[in-house]
């Protein structure tokens, strides 16, 4: 006899037109609050979490 096993929950909700995006946590990027640099195009940008929680992105 087989056991039904009851569908396992997905880890995350999809998310809508997102297809082969990657999600990344702002927490693995920016642990301790240590902000993150940025190089693109040969420009230096900062990630940085405000005290509230909000993210910036600074040149």
């Amino acid at each position: 006899m087989s056991e039904k096993r009851p569908p396992r929950p997905a880890a995350r909700p999809p998310v809508p037109g997102a297809a082969g995006v990657q999600l990344v946590s702002s927490e693995v990027l920016l642990p301790a609050g240590r902000p993150l640099h940025i190089e693109h195009r040969g420009e230096i940008y900062t990630l940085r979490r405000t005290r509230s929680g909000k993210l910036i992105l600074t040149k």
